[in-house]
């Protein structure tokens, strides 16, 4: 699988799901800017992985948010395994401190077998979070309040998430065609 197709994947879950479904309601005015960077991870370790990590939030510290507001860091060599990608993903958050960008840039994570606590694996809230290939969000704080703060009630996004994918079900969910790294 190529570059380009690993980020097509992406885009086409972020089309489909992330704006489709409205889970995230401030995705579709980055996204239609062209303020997304794509970056699909080479690592075959973790050092390495860790490395590109360091080197893109430097970057996105210091890039023009016209330019790039936010990074997908997108993992598609490492980290299938869940609770592997979830240890990594503290360290992830670790990293945002000893760059000192606490309060400046956060990290969200998502990963195809994604799984909330205390819920089944094939719950579908947990589809909230699931993505085609492990990827870290890394999200300027700052956009993020400026979009919290236009958005009305933006604590209930959670709720409305799952309750939107209980209404779509895991039939509705597969509806949307979303391509699949397989």
């Amino acid at each position: 699988m190529t570059e380009n197709d690993i980020v097509s994947i992406t885009r086409d879950w972020l089309e489909k799901a992330v704006i489709g479904l409205n889970l995230c309601p401030f995705a579709k005015s980055v996204y239609v800017k062209e303020q997304v960077r794509y970056v699909v991870s080479q690592a075959r370790h973790t050092d390495a992985l860790l490395e590109e990590l360091d080197a893109e939030l430097d970057l996105l510290a210091t890039a023009d948010p016209e330019k790039i507001d936010t990074t997908l860091l997108i993992i598609p060599h490492l980290l299938q395994d869940f609770l592997d990608f979830n240890d990594l993903t503290a360290l992830a958050e670790e990293a945002v401190v000893e760059h000192e960008l606490e309060g400046v840039l956060q990290v969200a994570s998502f990963h195809p077998h994604f799984q909330f606590a205390d819920t089944e694996p094939d719950a579908i809230s947990n589809y909230t979070n699931r993505a085609p290939f492990p990827t870290w969000h890394l999200i300027r704080e700052a956009s993020l309040a400026r979009a919290v703060a236009a958005y009305p009630n933006p604590e209930a996004i959670y709720e409305r998430n799952i309750e939107t994918l209980e209404r779509l079900g895991h039939e509705g969910w597969a509806a949307l065609k979303i391509r699949s790294p397989e």
